[in-house]
C-alpha cells in the first residue's frame, strides 16, 4: 500500500511533472519507503556526518530534519569550477501518519545518506476462529 498523503502537498506538482527543467536546487533528494512494519525516510547528504544533523519530533508531533554543514577553512578558500551538492543549511518538517510509533524512531547516517526509520504501531489482531460447544 503506497501512501504519500503525509508528504507536504506543495511537493505534488514538483515531483510529478516531467516538463520542469533541471534547476540548481539547494534541497537534498528525499526517498520515502513503506513496508508492512515501518516507513523509511532517506535524505541524500553527501559529505555530511551525523554531527551535521538534528532530527526530532516537534511540539505538534511532526518529524523535523535539520542539517547544517559548517564549512572549514580549506573549503572557504577553495575555488569550485562546479558545485552541485553544497547544502549549507536545510530544514524539512514531515507530518507523520497516525500509525507511527514515535517513541521508537531511529536515525543514522551511512555513506552520505541520512536514514530515519519510523516504525509502525503494532496492531494485535485477535483471532476470531474458535470451537463453539453445542449445548
Amino acid at each position: 500500500m503506497y501512501r504519500d498523503s503525509w508528504l507536504p502537498e506543495v511537493f505534488n506538482d514538483f515531483l510529478n511533472t516531467t516538463n520542469m527543467p533541471k534547476t540548481n536546487a539547494t534541497a537534498p533528494a528525499i526517498n520515502v519507503l513503506e513496508t508492512e512494519t515501518d516507513y523509511t525516510v532517506e535524505v541524500a547528504a553527501p559529505g555530511l556526518s551525523k554531527d551535521d544533523f538534528e532530527v526530532n519530533i516537534n511540539n505538534d508531533g511532526d518529524l523535523t530534519i535539520k542539517m547544517e554543514k559548517k564549512s572549514d577553512e580549506k573549503e572557504q578558500k577553495a575555488h569550485y569550477l562546479r558545485r552541485e551538492f553544497a547544502y549549507s543549511k536545510y530544514e524539512q518538517t514531515l507530518i507523520l501518519p497516525d500509525d507511527v510509533e514515535k517513541e521508537h524512531i531511529a536515525a543514522r547516517v551511512v555513506n552520505g545518506v541520512l536514514t530515519v526509520t519510523l516504525p509502525k504501531i503494532k496492531v494485535d489482531v485477535q483471532k476470531v476462529a474458535r470451537q463453539i460447544t453445542v449445548g
